[in-house]
């Protein structure tokens, strides 16, 4: 049976096969310590898990709209506006299977066969393929070089540098998978006036605005974008990361009417309704105060600053991560002509941890830790990982 080129030329998320190879290797037997994968370890609150009870239980389950529920929609809206002097209504969000559901809808509806999307790195393993997957072509901006960036700070005059005529957006994520890294408001501000004068549209992966650690401070482009470019800016969310709902695939696109529209269009024909289940616990995450989160941000700092501690013991340097559950050291000095493949390969295979090359996220000489575990587990994957480094 002959496969498409489109099928063939896309690549297996590597995260996710990482984290299958890791879960391998346990069930055999193997004694490791899994860094790799970005899953919360904590439970949905408690809310959402009767929510989705409770609609199982109605026997309630069919088909929904394809762009969601009503209040859902609504609800998704008014949490964005909030703080942001964005308008969303529910017109403008979809709700999707999940936030890579949304991504994706929104990249093939924005995206035209040759255009091209700047993408600041480090960036998510899976927008590449996305892009590509639409048409279009990554431009892959590096970071700021030296102490002041060390993989993670964007190099806004290089951003500016990459844009030629076929330019038509621009893909953001902050806090950033894999670094952490929490974009600046003046950052930001940059980011957008880059995208107002040469008139691209801005796509913001949010979806760990929610955890964010004192005293850092989210920033949208919603929160500094005037004029036209308001109009030219869609935002990515979803369960998986602040409420930790991983399994049950629901987020959501919000974006100008014409581009929400065009979304649903895109998935009434191909992927249908989004999941009743999911969307009734959706709605109950995004309803009131959900007391379990501050005390999951609360530890997961904790946990972060216990992480930091034990990397700079160890002399590996990094940005500070003010966001998300990850942090992305330099290993440059350790590796060998493999790269950072080659030395989670080894770490892997002699002591047992594992972590994500950064050139999963398109930037050699890094590795991503995620620290969405308990803190006796992070004890143990520093001391594995210093006695791996003394070896070098």
């Amino acid at each position: 049976m002959r496969i498409s080129s489109r099928a063939a030329a896309i690549n297996v998320s590597p995260t996710l096969d990482l984290d299958s190879r890791v879960k391998a290797l346990v069930a055999a037997g193997r004694d490791v310590v899994n860094m790799a994968v970005g899953e919360p370890d904590f439970l949905a609150p408690a809310s959402a898990t009767a929510a989705a009870l409770a609609k199982v239980q109605s026997g309630a389950v069919r088909y929904a709209p394809a762009a969601g529920n009503a209040k859902l929609r609504t609800l998704a809206a008014d949490a964005l506006n909030e703080g942001s002097g964005a308008s969303f209504t529910g017109d403008n969000v979809v709700i999707c299977h999940s936030g890579k559901h949304a991504l994706s809808g929104a990249l093939l509806a924005l995206i035209d066969p040759g255009d091209e999307v700047l993408l600041p790195l480090p960036a998510w393993v899976s927008y590449v393929e996305l892009i590509r997957l639409a048409g279009g072509e990554p431009i892959e901006v590096m970071p700021l070089s030296g102490p002041e960036g060390a993989g993670a700070r964007p190099d806004l005059a290089a951003l500016e540098a990459a844009i030629t005529p076929q330019t038509r957006g621009l893909l953001v994520n902050s806090p950033n998978n894999p670094s952490g890294y929490l974009w600046t408001r003046a950052e930001v501000e940059g980011a957008c006036a880059i995208a107002e004068r040469h008139n691209l549209w801005i796509l913001s992966d949010e979806i760990y605005r929610r955890l964010v650690f004192p005293p850092g401070v989210f920033v949208s482009p919603l929160h500094v974008a005037t004029g036209a470019l308001r109009d030219r800016i869609a935002i990515i969310d979803g369960a998986s990361k602040t409420f930790a709902m991983t399994g049950y695939r629901i987020g959501y696109l919000a974006a100008p009417k014409p581009l929400a529209d065009a979304v649903t269009r895109l998935h009434s024909q191909t992927t249908g309704s989004p999941n009743a289940v999911s969307m009734a616990a959706l709605e109950a995450a995004l309803t009131g105060v959900q007391p379990e989160l501050a005390d999951h941000l609360a530890e997961y700092q904790v946990r972060r600053d216990l992480l930091l501690d034990g990397l700079a013991k160890l002399n590996l340097q990094l940005v500070r991560p003010d966001g998300a559950f990850y942090a992305f050291p330099d290993v440059s000095r350790y590796c060998d002509e493999r790269g950072a493949s080659g030395f989670c390969a080894d770490l892997l295979e002699e002591v047992g941890l594992a972590l994500v090359p950064g050139s999963a996220f398109l930037l050699e000489g890094y590795v991503r830790l995620s620290y969405a575990m308990p803190q006796a587990d992070i004890k143990e994957a520093l001391k594995r990982l210093g006695v791996f480094l003394a070896r070098r």
